[in-house]
């Protein structure tokens, strides 16, 4: 069972990424068991109604296509995260779980029942222009994505390097939509990123949960150990999730060995536990993980072990809650049936499907302050098209998000925050550094 577990590869997201990862498992395909009579009977239905498109319909159409699109909309019928994939999608997703992919960077899932933007991946497109955590996407190139599954819209947004795509976006707090003409590009994810900040403090800066995401943080934590710091910041922020192995690699350097730290349920309700199999005991050392909406499926993982054994102090806004886990199955024909066969839970058997992670410490971000467009010369505003590239026609050229209307309101574009601005960072930093002053505390 144990060797069966981890030779499947479980992928937990929303998220699809334009140009896609998310969560999910990559499994054989299931075994024939046999199908009720009732299901034969509803097939008969289905091959008669194909036999009448065949005959009667007013244009050739070809029988491949009748098919897939009967599967497509079978499988909308169960949830916005089970799809069909092609051939060319199939073997896409198992390229993007190593870390690199073409596309604007941005993970996509539905929330509410719209098409939502998870997270934008850094450094990418989406990143720079200025797309957010939290946005609804409402066109792709003024097509509306009311009616599109999530594989439907990942396929309008993709497209070779270079080329351009449209996304209106609607934004909470803002009134009208936002344009984004945004040129797509080849993404690679660096998933582990560290630095010390304030003279003492390991920031580690996780970005996507890759097969080798766990010997990265294995290697950061070592070179920070031997410089002797004594607490450490896990930032987890727009961090869409990734593969559940991964999730688990993570956890386990922080939690110690024979702990659990995730279990699945699916609907014959059997556990599949995820124990950490470290075999040394972690350094005990002051943890803070910062989160926010855009931080989902194994980020929400990793987060939720870390708060349910009392390991570290989890700091931000509550996550995506994307708490279930979706299965790819390769079928005969090269194609891949995406399917939400479980649902994960916390050590302590909570479930963060549609809720989240709750902080132990809610802190909201500074919100970026609106820059008036008017204020601006035209050598600024030349100056600032020059360097961040262009929007659609009849909006200032700015390359931040921008009302459709034209009011000449220009908002900051959505990157990281410089540290003195990053109010959630800040709040860690002075965290630590009083956990370390109560620490020095003795009684008399």
């Amino acid at each position: 069972m144990e060797q069966e577990r981890r030779r499947r590869t479980w992928y937990l997201g929303p998220i699809i990424v334009v140009t896609l990862l998310t969560g999910f498992f990559v499994g054989k395909g299931w075994e024939r068991t046999g199908y009720a009579v009732e299901t034969y009977e509803e097939l008969k239905t289905f091959s008669e109604v194909l036999t009448q498109v065949q005959k009667h319909y007013v244009d050739d159409i070809k029988v491949k296509d009748l098919v897939q699109g009967a599967i497509r909309g079978m499988l909308a019928t169960l949830d916005p995260h089970s799809a069909y994939m092609t051939p060319e999608m199939y073997k896409e997703i198992q390229v993007e779980t190593k870390g690199e992919f073409g596309g604007v960077g941005i993970q996509i899932g539905v929330k509410d029942n719209r098409l939502a933007v998870i997270a934008p991946i850094e450094g990418t497109p989406a990143q720079k222009a200025g797309i957010r955590a939290g946005d609804f996407i409402t066109k792709v190139n003024e097509e509306a994505t009311k009616d599109l599954t999530l594989m439907d819209a990942v396929q309008r947004m993709r497209g070779p390097k270079g080329t351009k795509v449209s996304l209106t976006i609607q934004r909470e707090g803002t009134p009208d939509p936002l344009v984004f003409t945004l040129v797509r590009d080849i993404i690679k994810i660096e998933s582990v990123r560290s630095k010390i900040i304030d003279n003492n403090i390991g920031y580690i800066r996780l970005t996507q949960f890759q097969e080798s995401t766990a010997k990265d943080l294995s290697r950061t934590l070592k070179q920070l150990r031997e410089q002797k710091l004594q607490s450490t910041i896990l930032d987890l922020r727009n961090n869409p999730g990734g593969l559940l192995t991964s999730a688990v690699e993570v956890s386990e350097q922080f939690v110690g060995p024979g702990k659990l730290i995730v279990y699945i349920k699916g609907r014959d309700g059997r556990k599949d536990e995820y124990v950490s199999r470290s075999k040394e005991q972690p350094e005990e050392f002051p943890m803070i993980i910062l989160v926010n909406e855009g931080s989902a499926s194994a980020s929400e993982i990793v987060a939720g072990a870390m708060q349910d054994w009392g390991r570290a102090v989890v700091v931000g806004t509550t996550t995506f809650g994307k708490g279930s886990v979706q299965t790819i199955l390769p079928l005969a024909d090269g194609s891949g049936l995406r399917l939400t066969t479980a649902k994960y839970y916390t050590p302590k058997g909570r479930s963060i499907q549609s809720t989240g992670i709750t902080p132990d410490i809610v802190v909201k971000p500074q919100p970026p302050a609106p820059v008036k467009l008017a204020e601006k010369g035209k050598d600024d505003e030349g100056r600032m098209q020059k360097q961040k590239g262009t929007l659609p026609p009849g909006l200032p050229k700015t390359g931040d998000e921008v009302s459709s209307k034209s009011n000449g309101t220009v908002v900051e574009a959505g990157g990281e925050s410089p540290p003195e601005e990053d109010v959630q960072l800040q709040k860690a930093i002075e965290l630590l550094k009083t956990w370390k002053v109560f620490k020095q505390l003795r009684p008399l």
